[in-house]
């Protein structure tokens, strides 16, 4: 996946396009993330005998696709690409050939 966890992204397709947040949580089997403050979805929870029912707004997963990662310094989203250095693998930034890691 070209996105991590803390990452800035922007989303660029859907009811939230436009709209940037960070990376709470990556679900790379699904291919999915969480972006604070943006998706966000209605869960209601029923009343027990301890605890009353309320309604919670969260946020709900987008799918990696929909996303692109914010450069801060450019500020503008950015493809990523990706780059061998001393045999580790490192992810940089098309736009301006950068080292994002």
């Amino acid at each position: 996946m070209h996105i991590k966890k803390d990452d800035t992204v922007v989303i660029i397709s859907g009811k939230d396009k436009g709209k940037k947040g960070k990376i709470l949580k990556v679900y790379p089997k699904d291919e999915k993330v969480i972006v604070e403050g943006l998706n966000i979805q209605t869960k209601h929870k029923k009343q027990t005998k301890k605890v009353a029912s309320e309604i919670k707004h969260q946020e709900g997963p987008v799918h990696v696709s929909n996303v692109m990662l914010w450069e801060t310094k450019e500020k503008a989203p950015t493809r990523v690409g990706y780059t061998l250095e001393n045999g580790v693998k490192k992810r940089v930034s098309k736009k301006t050939g950068q080292v994002l890691d």
